[in-house]
Order: structure tokens, then sequence, then C-alpha cells
């Protein structure tokens, strides 16, 4: 695959999508307009840098508890032979938000939100069930949530801009 060379609206779009995706009912139309381009040259390049992988979600983050929902935090130590179907196992379950792997004893993290902590043990004995790994389990007992902004372009006006 070719590698995709972003210029400065791809720039500018993914500054926009980060921090002040536009809720109306043409958001592409929106976006266009604030990065200069037309609304079907905003969706064009949106959809490219899907494509390329540069934009892997596009989708709206939530606050779990705010909606009386859980989450935990999710170890597991996986033999290097099994780390591909164990985290397929992992991503078929609704709930799991990202995993990854690490260079330790537990290699393999990822994060659940469920309904309800009994949902929450349930989906964790039928993984355990299911691929024969045991899961460490480690509950939120407290929120610490950092935003994150991958600013594309220096300047300090970068994202919601009008062009």
């Amino acid at each position: 695959m070719t590698p995709y060379a972003m210029d400065d609206v791809d720039r500018r779009l993914l500054d926009i999508i980060q921090t002040n995706f536009p809720l109306t009912p043409r958001p592409y139309e929106e976006l266009g307009r604030q990065a200069g381009v037309s609304e079907e040259e905003a969706l064009r390049r949106v959809n490219a840098l899907r494509a390329a992988r540069i934009i892997r979600r596009m989708g709206a983050n939530f606050q779990s508890a705010k909606l009386g929902w859980v989450s935990t935090l999710c170890a597991a130590k996986v033999p290097e032979d099994r780390l591909e179907d164990f985290a397929a196992a992992v991503n078929a379950r609704p709930g799991v938000t990202h995993n990854y792997v690490r260079a330790h004893a537990y290699n393999v993290w990822f994060t659940l939100i469920s309904p309800s902590r009994e949902q929450e043990a349930a989906t964790l004995a039928e993984l355990e069930r299911e691929t024969g790994v045991a899961v460490l389990n480690l509950p939120a007992t407290r929120l610490f949530k950092i935003r994150v902004d991958f600013r594309m372009r220096r300047d300090e006006n970068a994202a919601g801009e009008n062009a």
C-alpha cells in the first residue's frame, strides 16, 4: 500500500474532526467550509484518510458511568502462539472498546464497558471458558480521563477555525 501524503487541508480536517466535529444536518458541508473546500471534497478526503487507516474510527465517546454503565480494565497472560486467537475472541465481545499488546507478563490489555457488574463478570467468564486464558479484572474505582488531541498543525487556532 502506498503511503498517504497528507497536505494542509487534510491536517486541518483532522484537527477539526478531533476537537469539534460539527453536529449539524450536513457535517461535511461545515467541515469543508472550515477547511476551505467543498462538502464533496471534505467527504472525499475523510474517506481517503479512513481508507489509508489514518482515521481508524469516527464516533462519539460517552462517559459510561453517566449512562449507568460500568467499565473495567482487563489484562491476560496469553502465550505468544495464541495472541491472535485471543485478540479475536476479545474483539468479538460487545463492549470492548480497545485492546493492545504490551511487553509484560500480562501481555494483552483491554477495556470493557458493560450495563452492570453482573454482565461484566458474565462476559469475562465466557471469554475465559472460550479461550482457556484467565483474565485479570481491574474495575475502575476512580476516573482518570485525559483528553488527547493530536494536533496536526502548529498554529494556535488549528481546530474549529473559520477558514
